[in-house]
């Protein structure tokens, strides 16, 4: 799995930081997303599919690799 973020279209509302702390992170004077692991483990990749999934601003992109 590879993870990428959208910054414009973040708006801050940290459900991915939430659900999957270990992959996302935000900054501290906006809030807006940081990746931390684009290719999460596989451990991770559950929680990272329900935080793109509640994504309010879609902004969480996830492709699956074969």
């Amino acid at each position: 799995m590879k993870v990428t973020v959208d910054e414009v279209k973040c708006c801050g509302a940290g459900q991915c930081v939430l659900l999957a702390p270990e992959v996302f992170d935000q900054r501290e004077d906006d809030g807006i997303v940081i990746l931390l692991e684009p290719e999460p483990s596989a451990d991770q990749h559950a929680l990272v599919r329900e935080a793109a999934a509640v994504c309010p601003a879609a902004a969480i992109e996830l492709s699956e690799e074969a």
